[in-house]
């Protein structure tokens, strides 16, 4: 899963990116401060792994992975060429989903370049220009497909039909989206505004009520995932050793990091869970999709197993807690046999037979 952060100029997107993968991006009192983006590897939180570990005792231990990656601050006219524009345009269509960075801090020392803080203006400023960038984009695709689907071929036909839609949607100042086609289906058509959006607010210390209010009404008028929290303590908090950081979150009334709040929001936005394999080498998350079938699941640790798939020895999470360990849920017969077409769970501990 590889998640782009993206923001005007100056919103802390480089300090978000440094709280979140732990990083050491550039974050300074300029625009473009990222020009290339910067990628960094964050490990999911998950409190069952830890449980399956002290359960297996394993070598080592490795959670689920994400990455993030920090691209440059993008301006009005963007999408015609401005700022670093095409740049900032084409990565983004690398990722898999958006975290839009909001600006809800003043600060006097970090200049805003379009004035007060409004997060309702900034918003619509990168929604338009992504909207425009793919108003043309499709423009240029639908010339293509005209002149194909003249010629009797029934998938450019098809193909057309669904852009044409896409595009009345854009041209109406509505993202790709809310054309009710599924994203899947539009992929190779490579539009920005077909991707997930997490709406991320970049608040003070403490926090404007009135700011957070109108950050919040306009992510949910767009029907996304919103969260906010201080980057500039993120930050901090991230610099503590790790035995400091539950005592300090809980004396500052948070159960969670702003990392683990957008990682479990980041995976709730795409329809992700995790499923585990222990032994004595090693406890270890797998990310797939929801209904990813056990075949498909197998795939996700080699697709050598995939291939070879005869069967897997499943059971929950859940079960292995409550029994205490694997010996006792096979001596009670709740280890379950299943075939590749079998629905993978979140939390499901699984063991693939297959032959290569």
């Amino acid at each position: 899963m590889e998640i782009g952060i993206v923001g005007l100029p100056n919103v802390g997107k480089s300090t978000i990116f440094n709280a979140l993968t732990s990083g050491h991006a550039a974050a300074s009192n300029y625009p473009f401060t990222t020009i290339e983006p910067n990628v960094g590897i964050v490990f999911v939180p998950d409190e069952r792994l830890q449980v399956l570990t002290g359960i297996y005792k394993p070598e080592k231990t490795t959670p689920a992975a994400t990455r993030f990656v920090d691209i440059a601050g993008l301006v009005k006219g963007a999408s015609k060429g401005e700022g670093l524009g095409n740049k900032f345009l084409a990565n983004i269509r690398e990722v898999d989903a958006i975290l839009h960075l909001v600006r809800l801090f003043r600060d006097p020392d970090v200049i805003h370049t379009l004035g007060p803080v409004d997060p309702r203006r900034d918003i619509e400023i990168i929604e338009t220009e992504l909207i425009l960038a793919d108003l043309d984009s499709i423009e240029k695709q639908l010339d293509k497909l005209k002149t194909k689907a003249r010629t009797g071929m029934k998938e450019a036909a098809e193909k057309l039909v669904k852009l044409e839609k896409v595009k009345g949607v854009l041209e109406k100042g509505q993202p790709a989206r809310s054309a009710g086609i599924p994203e899947s289906e539009l992929k190779d058509a490579g539009l920005l505004t077909c991707k997930s959006v997490l709406f991320v607010g970049n608040t003070d210390e403490q926090p404007d009520p009135e700011v957070v209010k109108t950050f919040e009404a306009a992510a949910r008028e767009r029907g996304a995932g919103y969260l906010s929290f201080c980057g500039k303590l993120e930050a901090e908090i991230i610099q503590l050793p790790e035995e400091e950081r539950g005592a300090f979150l809980k004396e500052m009334g948070l159960e969670m990091t702003g990392l683990e709040r957008v990682i479990v929001s980041a995976y709730d936005l795409l329809g992700l869970q995790s499923f585990f394999t222990g032994g004595a080498d090693e406890v270890r998350a797998w990310t797939i999709a929801k209904g990813t079938r056990a075949r498909e699941a197998a795939g996700a640790i080699h697709t050598d197993i995939a291939k070879g798939f005869i069967r897997a020895e499943v059971f929950s999470f859940a079960e292995l807690v409550q029994h205490g360990s694997e010996a006792a849920l096979r001596e009670r017969g709740l280890v379950r046999s299943e075939g590749k077409e079998y629905e993978v769970k979140s939390g499901d501990v699984c063991f693939f037979k297959f032959s290569v």
